[in-house]
C-alpha cells in the first residue's frame, strides 16, 4: 500500500488505471475506530457508479464500492519464477491448443471456434487471442449461433493471472450473461528434473498411437468414438504411455504432445487398485525422457481445481502455475 509522509494510507487509482493490476485495502465495516479492513489484487476491469470491479488471479470478480476504499495503488505484473521457463501466456494458449486439437475449427477474426463432438470443453470452446473482427456484441453473436448450429453449447475459454491474460474479457463476458463454468491452472517446469526422477521406467510401455484398452482406462472418453480418437491423435507429436495391468486395460497411461521446446502431458490416470506405487510418476518419467530425447526442453500441464492430489505431485516434480484458465458458458440446457 501507499503511504504518505504523515504515514497515512492513500488512494493512488483512478478509473484511467482500468486494465491495470492494482492492489487495493477497503472498509468491511461502517466504524472508522477499530474498523475491519480486506486488501484485494487483480485487474481492474470496470470503474462505474461509484463501483470496482477488480478480477483476481482466480477468476474471481470482487465489487467495491468506491467511498469504502481506504488505500489503492498499481502494481507490476508479478515476477516469473526463476525455476520455471519463461513464457508468454499467448505461447502457451497456443501451444496447448495445438496439443488438443478439434474435429471442426472456423475463424472469427483471431478467435478460433471449437468443435469435436462435445468431447471436451477445451475442443468445444471459442479461443480468443486477438480481435473478433466484430464488436464484442456481434462477435458473441456469432460465436452462440456457430455453436447452436452444431447442437451444442457455446464456451468460450479464457485465462487470468498473468501478464497479457484476459480480465478484462472475462468480465464484460459475465456483463453479456455468460458464466464461469469450471477453472483449471496451467503449470509450467524444467523437463529435464521430470526425465531425471529415480523411477522405474521399464514398466512403461510407449507407442506413438492408444488402443482400446487405453481408451478403456481413459475415464473422460465415454463411448470413443472417431472424434475422441481424432483429438487425442492430435498435436505436432503425439506419445501414448501405458503400464500394462492385470488384464487387457492398463494399470496406468499418460500423454504427451511435443511442441518445438515444449512436452505438454496430458491424460495421466492411475487405476484405483495400483494407486500409490508410483505408476504416475513413472509415467511421468518416461514420457519426458521420450521428450528429451525429441528435442524439447520445457514441459507443461493443466491441473484442476480442486485437484490437490495432483497439484502436490506435480509441485514436487518443478510444476508452478503460471496462469488460470476458463470456460464461460452461454446459457443453461
Amino acid at each position: 500500500m501507499e503511504f504518505t509522509a504523515g504515514g497515512r494510507l492513500t488512494v493512488r487509482i483512478t478509473p484511467a488505471d482500468v486494465g491495470k493490476r492494482v492492489s487495493v485495502r477497503r472498509r468491511t465495516d461502517a466504524g472508522e475506530r477499530g474498523g475491519r479492513f480486506t486488501d484485494t489484487v487483480g485487474v481492474l476491469t470496470s470503474w462505474n457508479n461509484g463501483v470496482l470491479l477488480i478480477t483476481e488471479k482466480s477468476g474471481e470478480s470482487v465489487r467495491i464500492a468506491e467511498e469504502t476504499l481506504v488505500a489503492g495503488k498499481p502494481v507490476p505484473p508479478a515476477p516469473a519464477r526463476r525455476r520455471s521457463p519463461a513464457a508468454s501466456y499467448e505461447e502457451l494458449a497456443r501451444v496447448s491448443a495445438r496439443a488438443w486439437r478439434p474435429v471442426e475449427s472456423e475463424r472469427l477474426g483471431d478467435w478460433e471456434l471449437r468443435a469435436a463432438g462435445g468431447f471436451t470443453r477445451r475442443a468445444n470452446s471459442a479461443l480468443p487471442l486477438g480481435d473478433p473482427g466484430l464488436p464484442l456484441d456481434g462477435a458473441l453473436r456469432e460465436v452462440r449461433a456457430w455453436y447452436g448450429a452444431r447442437g451444442l453449447p457455446a464456451y468460450i475459454q479464457t485465462a487470468t493471472g498473468a501478464e497479457g491474460t484476459q480480465e478484462l474479457l472475462c468480465a464484460e463476458l459475465v456483463e453479456h450473461g455468460w458464466e464461469r463454468e469450471v477453472s483449471a491452472e496451467l503449470h509450467i517446469g524444467a523437463l529435464a528434473p521430470v526425465g531425471d526422477l529415480d523411477v522405474d521406467v521399464a514398466r512403461v510401455e510407449l507407442s506413438r498411437s492408444c488402443d482400446e484398452g487405453w481408451l478403456r482406462r481413459y475415464g473422460r472418453a465415454g463411448s470413443p468414438g472417431p472424434h475422441v480418437r481424432k483429438v487425442l491423435a492430435s498435436g505436432p507429436s503425439v506419445w501414448f504411455a501405458s503400464v500394462p495391468g492385470s488384464g487387457d486395460v492398463p494399470a496406468a497411461i499418460g500423454r504427451c504432445v511435443i511442441d518445438g521446446r515444449w512436452a505438454g502431458f496430458m491424460a495421466v490416470e492411475v487405476d484405483s487398485g495400483h494407486r500409490r506405487q508410483g505408476l504416475a510418476t513413472s509415467v511421468m518419467a518416461a514420457l519426458a525422457r521420450q521428450a528429451l530425447s525429441d528435442g524439447a526442453s520445457a514441459a507443461w500441464l493443466q491441473v484442476e481445481d480442486g485437484n490437490d492430489g495432483a497439484r502436490a505431485l506435480y509441485g514436487g516434480m518443478g510444476f508452478a502455475a503460471h496462469h488460470t484458465y476458463h470456460h464461460y458458458r452461454h446459457g443453461r440446457a
